[in-house]
């Protein structure tokens, strides 16, 4: 399954399928599975859901999510035991998804890791202790596996702790405060806390989450942040613009570089990223881009490509996040 910071409901596609994508494993049949339940539609289960469905004829509760790039899934809502290595868990709520599209391909469904009341830690909390962590291996160098771990074991010794901040309007993502970034040991002037502000109506602010690859910074952080490194990257020779990339490098012929630093700076924690967090190969000959973008939208959105190799833990009954470097061991 996806493993999702950035949505709060569990689901798995399920035969029948109305529309399924392809997966690796066979897709779930709920008719075969004795601890599988639909939910009432007058559930208060049910009702908690973000815009509830109710099959008329069997009375039970459907659901249907979309997220940020368009794909959605819609189902039944109902509840199963989910089982991790040894760890029984029952009566989880989970979609059971008929109609999936979109760009979920290869994985059987997604595992919501939000805050909001529906994910899996909120629903698990009390089993759990409200504590995960993940560390993420680079996907491109690496032979090691990526671990979640859930429970009191998941907090990291080492790492350094950034408090969450709440935002009353959407309770799923997890906001953290970015004060600013600094490039090769300075911090970049351009880049203030103020452009990273949760304001009143619940816009803005930055979230981290599992589920998106790109960092995003709001537009002129962006600019800023772009601007230092090319600066400090002076030395190395350009490449063309590659998908949403507007900074690379050809890199071919050489066994190593030297790149500036770049450390983000949260209240509490600064975050040293290891280059290969943020000088990402694009294709096999030598093209390496700055794996950070702008976006139009307030939202500022740190994605995979900068957690790999640290444990992210999230404390939800301590209400921070912490990052632990050389997590993956």
């Amino acid at each position: 399954m996806v493993l999702d910071t950035g949505s709060d409901i569990v689901w798995l596609q399920c035969a029948p399928c109305k529309k399924c994508y392809s997966q690796a494993d066979p897709v779930f049949d709920p008719r075969k599975s004795s601890s599988y339940a639909g939910i009432p539609c007058d559930a208060p289960i049910c009702r908690r859901l973000d815009s509830p469905g109710c099959n008329s004829r069997k009375k039970t509760c459907l659901y249907q999510v979309s997220y940020g790039d368009g794909s959605f899934t819609t189902g039944d809502f109902s509840t199963e035991t989910l089982t991790f290595r040894r760890t029984r868990v029952a009566r989880v709520g989970v979609g059971c998804g008929h109609d999936n599209e979109g760009l979920f391909v290869g994985a059987a469904g997604l595992l919501g890791l939000g805050r909001g009341k529906l994910s899996f830690p909120s629903q698990t909390g009390r089993r759990f202790n409200r504590k995960f962590s993940y560390c993420l291996v680079d996907r491109s160098a690496s032979a090691k596996p990526s671990s979640m771990v859930f429970g009191d074991k998941a907090v990291s010794r080492t790492a350094r702790f950034t408090p969450l901040i709440s935002n009353p309007r959407l309770d799923t993502f997890y906001y953290v405060e970015l004060l600013g970034i600094s490039v090769g040991g300075t911090r970049v002037p351009g880049i203030t806390a103020s452009l990273f502000k949760l304001d009143p109506t619940g816009s803005g602010g930055v979230i981290i989450d599992s589920g998106t690859s790109v960092t995003r910074l709001t537009r002129p952080a962006y600019v800023s942040l772009r601007d230092a490194f090319r600066v400090g990257a002076g030395n190395l020779k350009r490449a063309a613009d590659f998908s949403l990339f507007d900074t690379c490098f050809d890199l071919s012929g050489k066994t190593e570089v030297k790149v500036p630093t770049v450390v983000l700076h949260f209240r509490g924690a600064d975050v040293s990223l290891p280059a290969s967090n943020y000088l990402i190969p694009v294709d096999t000959s030598g093209t390496f881009c700055f794996a950070f973008a702008g976006t139009m939208s307030g939202l500022s959105i740190i994605g995979n490509i900068q957690q790999q190799g640290f444990r992210v833990v999230y404390d939800l009954g301590g209400s921070r996040i912490g990052f632990a470097p050389r997590g993956c061991a």
